[in-house]
């Protein structure tokens, strides 16, 4: 950071509130009413707080709906400066201790809120499930391509329940997941939660502008979601910036197929994608496609059972950062997760 940065970094941190509000964001994204209540302050001061904290660039915000949710920045460098700060404070004081057990409380109400909605949509999934293959040897051939690691940071775009971080686990030392559907992600906290995964969380993030710095990630994981995606070309390239030198992304989506319903009962933008329209993608992007496989139908299952079709490529370890397209990655923008 430069110096006049960081000065302004520190002073922003440097009161007692603001210190507060950065020790709970760095346990997971809180929106204004979840701190007012936490801290016990009013909404206007509280706003305050965090209008400060954004403008010294130690966290971010975005708005899901009609409300704004806030975290720490892993993109900026003021965000890495807040969580070296926090990681500095004394867990067992009476105000940490205290906040702490607040938020917990309302996450709580979140998960329980997050289990309705899935039971809700569990029938989704179940039916979308059996329009594919296997999801066991979709998982086991994931597995397989991604190899052993161990890895650093592991990101799962889209990750929807959490799933890809719950079978990674044990493969990473952090996991990240990023989604636009809050209720979701509520969800995935909860299940990666109750399965143990301590090494993983999962916030907001638009998959077009990810809140990662460049060169960041080891391993990004795109499963079943550029099927969901105007512009699949823009969210690989945006995948390709934050991966590291030799890093890997992991590409799982269906092969081309005809079910048109799928446009306008579940939203499918595209019915499937060739091999060679992903590797050229890819190329595109920088990388270096490594191999591909098809997890096609077994004989007797029905017409409508999908191929599924995994790709996997890496970031040369020599190569130069990926442009990024629109705002660098040092800018805080609405929106971004």
């Amino acid at each position: 950071m430069r110096t006049a940065d960081l000065v302004a970094a520190l002073k922003a941190a440097a009161e007692p509130t603001r210190l507060r509000i950065l020790l709970l964001l760095a346990g997971g994204e809180l929106n204004v009413k979840d701190l007012t209540l936490i801290l016990g302050q009013s909404q206007p001061r509280v706003s305050r707080h965090l209008k400060l904290l954004c403008e010294a660039g130690l966290i971010e915000r975005f708005r899901d709906g009609s409300w704004v949710y806030f975290h720490i920045s892993d993109r900026q460098p003021g965000g890495r400066l807040a969580l070296r700060l926090v990681s500095d404070v004394d867990p067992a004081e009476t105000s940490v201790r205290r906040d702490r057990e607040r938020a917990e409380a309302l996450k709580r109400e979140r998960e329980a809120t997050a289990q309705a909605f899935f039971e809700q949509h569990a029938a989704d999934w179940d039916r979308i499930r059996t329009l594919h293959v296997a999801e066991n040897d979709v998982e086991a051939a994931m597995r397989r391509a991604i190899g052993e690691g161990p890895f650093g940071l592991f990101v799962d775009l889209g990750t929807g329940t959490g799933r890809t971080l719950e079978l990674f686990a044990d493969r990473f030392a952090r996991g990240l997941g990023l989604d636009v559907n809050q209720a979701m992600l509520n969800y995935a906290q909860a299940n990666l939660k109750s399965k143990g995964c301590l090494n993983a969380q999962v916030r907001h993030g638009d998959i077009y502008s990810l809140s990662l710095a460049d060169r960041q990630a080891d391993v990004v994981v795109m499963h079943q979601v550029l099927h969901f995606l105007s512009d699949p070309a823009l969210a690989i390239r945006e995948a390709a910036r934050v991966l590291a030198p030799g890093g890997k992304l992991l590409i799982i989506d269906f092969a081309p197929h005809d079910l048109e319903f799928l446009r306008s009962r579940e939203a499918h933008e595209r019915l499937g994608f060739p091999h060679e329209q992903v590797a050229g993608w890819l190329k595109d992007a920088g990388l270096v496609p490594k191999s591909t496989e098809d997890l096609r139908p077994k004989d007797g299952d029905s017409e409508e059972i999908l191929t599924v079709t995994i790709w996997l490529a890496e970031r040369p370890a020599a190569q130069a950062s990926v442009a990024r397209i629109g705002a660098p990655a040092e800018e805080v923008r609405e929106g971004a997760g």
